[in-house]
């Protein structure tokens, strides 16, 4: 039997804001990919895929794309290097727009689009507030599921101004950020069990006092 597809796009800040955190964002999202692989095991019928987009000033990083879970690196101090800006814009029309030109060919599928920043967008050249708006709006009719996680600004403000209803703040320390990948993992297994019981997965999986 064919398995349910779930592709988990990761937008990753790479700015240099996160410098700061550099060593608790690299265990924690490696930390991801063992909660995702333990989640295939968890649910045979559902496969994983991960893309991770890492972005800042300099440019975006297409560190993987469509990756098998099972099959996926590890990432580390050489691959994730804050500096520079904060292009969230660009960086999301980016890696939606390349996962959907795949996605679309695939009839048993859902989309998870997690982004983990810092800060607000403040450098996007190609893409504006609005078209990424319209972009969600229209692929969360779709089966794609959009989380935004956030610090150092008003997460949830800014994720309701891009039609993201699923959000979560942090405190930029070490115990903030292991508190968040923590009800992160709890709810990408919420996502998934969602999914294995053909549930509707647009929803806020963490709770309104994070």
């Amino acid at each position: 039997m064919k398995k349910h597809q779930v592709h988990n796009l990761i937008i990753l800040d790479e700015s240099g804001s996160m410098q700061s955190i550099k060593k608790s964002i690299i265990h924690g999202f490696n930390e991801i990919v063992q909660t995702i692989k333990g989640i295939e095991k968890e649910y045979p019928e559902q496969e994983h895929y991960i893309s991770l987009v890492s972005f800042n000033g300099i440019g975006l990083k297409l560190l993987h794309f469509i990756d098998p879970v099972n099959k996926l690196n590890e990432i580390d101090a050489e691959t994730y290097q804050p500096n520079a800006s904060t292009p969230l814009f660009d960086a999301l029309g980016f890696g939606i727009n390349k996962l959907l030109q795949v996605t679309r060919m695939i009839e048993k599928h859902n989309v998870l689009v997690t982004v983990l920043t810092d800060g607000e967008e403040n450098a996007s050249k190609e893409y504006a507030a609005k078209d990424i708006k319209l972009l969600i709006e229209d692929l969360k009719l779709k089966r794609w599921t959009f989380t935004y996680i956030g610090t150092d600004h008003d997460v949830e403000k800014f994720a309701s101004s891009l039609s993201i209803n699923n959000s979560m703040s942090f405190d930029k320390n070490e115990e903030g950020i292991a508190t968040m990948f923590s009800k992160e993992r709890e709810a990408r297994s919420l996502f998934s069990k969602k999914i294995s019981l053909d549930e509707d997965t647009n929803q806020n999986f963490y709770n309104k006092d994070k």
